[in-house]
């Protein structure tokens, strides 16, 4: 009896299945999602859904003035070729970004080689000096250089007075001059550039330039033949991170002409045509329109861009 019992035991533990013992991977990889899960709900909540949400209003008349939304079809994006200020305001976005660029990736390039040069004493100071205004906030900043830029008791035209410029530009109220007002507002913030392209530059070989130097190079054809081709991944960073900020550009236009673009439509960018659209007419349905088609551009100018990469920036690690 005592027989049959210990048997009917032993089959019972046979038969109850074994526990699954996960493997060290299979419970890092568990760990992994755990830890994950917070970011990947609030991305799914706060920024896919809205996405997708932002997408559907595309296609209908969506106005927080009214309750009732109703489907339109494509009527938002044919409303875009035929509004007017659309597509002014993506001409003067287009003219600053081929102004802002080029002059948003040579000068901190250019501050980044002098900086590495041994013409200049103090390195850690001028360092220094060059980003702090990094640090300061974007509308405090703006506010400085509207009265640093102002037409006739801004420091500057001041300075140009002194240097026999008896009518300087009104640079803020003059359709030729507010363009490259912006411009040099950009400027005062590419110290984070500046930094991580003089990081690079110091992280050349020096055999490189040793190699050189023997073969009777000159401080040009250096810079033109390693440093560049060697700093060229950074240079392709700060260029794709320029051009999805300025189609981003609207807080210095805003806040300089007071919402208004003036004088004229010069100032008048996309974003400031996107935000009166969905907040100021309420036209949320076209507005979303409007800012997908930012996106789209955005993200069509990347491509082309990592497209060409190939062709001009250098991984020591790669072909």
């Amino acid at each position: 009896m005592a027989s049959t019992d210990t048997s009917r035991v032993m089959t019972t533990q046979q038969l109850a299945p074994k526990p699954k013992v996960l493997s060290l991977e299979q419970q890092q990889r568990r760990w992994g999602w755990i830890f994950l899960s917070p970011w990947i709900i609030g991305f799914v909540l706060f920024t896919a859904a809205p996405i997708i949400a932002s997408l559907a209003f595309t296609f209908t008349d969506f106005n927080l003035g009214r309750a009732e939304i109703n489907f339109v079809g494509l009527a938002n994006w044919q409303k875009l070729f035929t509004d007017p200020l659309a597509l002014t305001a993506l001409g003067v976005t287009f003219k600053f970004a081929l102004i802002a660029v080029p002059i948003g990736i040579l000068f901190p390039l250019g501050l980044a080689a002098l900086l590495n040069s041994k013409l200049l004493a103090g390195k850690p100071i001028w360092r220094t000096l060059f980003y702090m205004p990094y640090m300061v906030p974007a509308v405090s900043g703006i506010f400085v250089w509207l009265s640093f830029l102002n037409g006739q008791t801004g420091w500057l035209n001041r300075i140009l007075r002194g240097f026999g410029i008896a009518d300087p530009p009104n640079w803020f109220q003059d359709e030729t001059w507010i363009l490259g007002a912006f411009v040099m507002i950009g400027l005062w913030g590419v110290g984070n550039a500046m930094l991580t392209m003089l990081a690079t530059i110091q992280g050349v070989p020096t055999e490189l330039y040793e190699a050189a130097d023997v073969d009777g190079a000159n401080g040009f054809t250096k810079f033109l033949r390693i440093t560049l081709p060697m700093i060229s991944p950074v240079i392709f960073y700060n260029l794709v991170l320029s051009v999805i900020g300025l189609m981003q550009f609207f807080e210095t236009p805003y806040i300089a002409t007071r919402g208004t673009g003036h004088p004229g439509t010069s100032a008048y960018f996309f974003n400031m045509h996107l935000y009166k659209t969905s907040f100021t007419f309420f036209d949320m349905g076209y507005g979303a329109t409007l800012a997908w088609v930012i996106f789209i551009i955005a993200l069509v100018l990347t491509i082309a861009l990592f497209a060409t990469a190939r062709r001009w920036v250098y991984y020591s690690s790669g072909d």
